[in-house]
């Protein structure tokens, strides 16, 4: 390709969320995870997982849940997430300790995720797919862990959609590349140019104001507040204690997720249900008369978690 040709394909790049109801061949999706996994990562570590979502009544109720219905309707919908859970227990196999390092590995596990489900998009643009990245997972975090059973040290980032399109391509613009390309130092914007961004993209509004489109989601009492709490929870919940706040109390977060967890081994039958301490980790127990179901985790919800899924297995 020379460069004009690299330029036409990146310019025919648009973001789609009508789809034609048809299955993607195996051989295309083998395609898209082989370019999924040989993005770059960080020290070798692969600190993503990608789960695709093959049931079609749990797509329906995650695109419920997001009100995003592309989840439902696209050839292939997968939820990208940030991963240390697999990391730890790596490291764990071959007799060391995981460290304690939250924030970093928040850092580098969405690099990782963003890089591997990049990589699978372009791989789908260039077998004449298209696609969409889905931010409203952030609207649903504690259902769509709960759903995908997701253990500690796993958060979702964002959703994943690919098929064929069904609606008509729409280019939308960018800034002036001076406002995100900076030489030797930060440069900050001139009125002049902040106003010119705004008029470059009035066009993709249906208002023609920009800020008035950006604002919805990022000014105060916009939708990015609210996400913020149920992200800062989920975080806390899944093992990312970096984010807890000044004077929040350790264990809320950890509380909330072992009362799921324990009206969910409830309903499953198991009314003797134990966590305890185990080692350097913790273990779970469900009982009933008949059968008695264990598992192991670093946190008490990561165990009962493993019970819950081992009892599931056995159903």
């Amino acid at each position: 390709m020379n460069p004009d040709d690299v330029k036409a394909f990146f310019d025919a790049h648009w973001t789609v969320r009508a789809f034609q109801p048809v299955a993607m061949p195996a051989e295309h999706l083998d395609v898209l995870l082989h370019a999924a996994q040989r993005a770059p990562t960080d020290a070798t570590a692969q600190m993503y997982s990608f789960v695709r979502l093959v049931d079609s009544a749990l797509r329906g109720k995650i695109a419920e849940l997001t009100h995003n219905p592309h989840f439902a309707t696209a050839s292939e919908a997968l939820v990208v997430c940030a991963d240390v859970h697999r990391l730890r227990l790596l490291l764990e196999r071959g007799d060391f300790t995981y460290g304690s390092w939250s924030a970093a590995s928040v850092h580098f596990a969405i690099g990782d995720a963003v890089l591997a489900g990049q990589n699978l998009l372009t791989a789908a643009e260039m077998l004449g797919y298209r696609g969409c990245w889905i931010g409203g997972v952030l609207s649903a975090l504690p259902e769509i862990v709960d759903l995908l059973r997701l253990p500690s040290g796993v958060v979702p980032f964002s959703g994943l959609v690919v098929g064929v399109p069904a609606e008509a391509p729409r280019t939308r613009p960018r800034v002036a590349r001076d406002l995100v390309v900076h030489q030797d130092a930060y440069r900050e914007p001139s009125p002049e140019e902040l106003d010119g961004a705004l008029a470059d993209m009035a066009s993709i509004t249906a208002r023609g104001n920009w800020a008035q489109s950006l604002a919805r989601y990022f000014a105060s009492d916009g939708t990015m507040e609210a996400r913020e709490v149920l992200l800062r929870r989920v975080l806390l919940r899944q093992g990312f204690d970096h984010v807890r706040l000044p004077g929040e109390v350790a264990s809320d977060p950890l509380t909330e997720s072992l009362d799921a967890l324990f009206e969910a081994a409830e309903r499953a039958g198991f009314s003797d249900v134990r966590v305890r301490r185990r080692g350097g980790g913790f273990e779970a127990w469900l009982d009933r008369v008949e059968v008695a179901h264990r598992g192991d985790g670093s946190s008490p919800s990561e165990a009962l978690r493993s019970a819950i899924a081992d009892a599931e297995r056995s159903a």
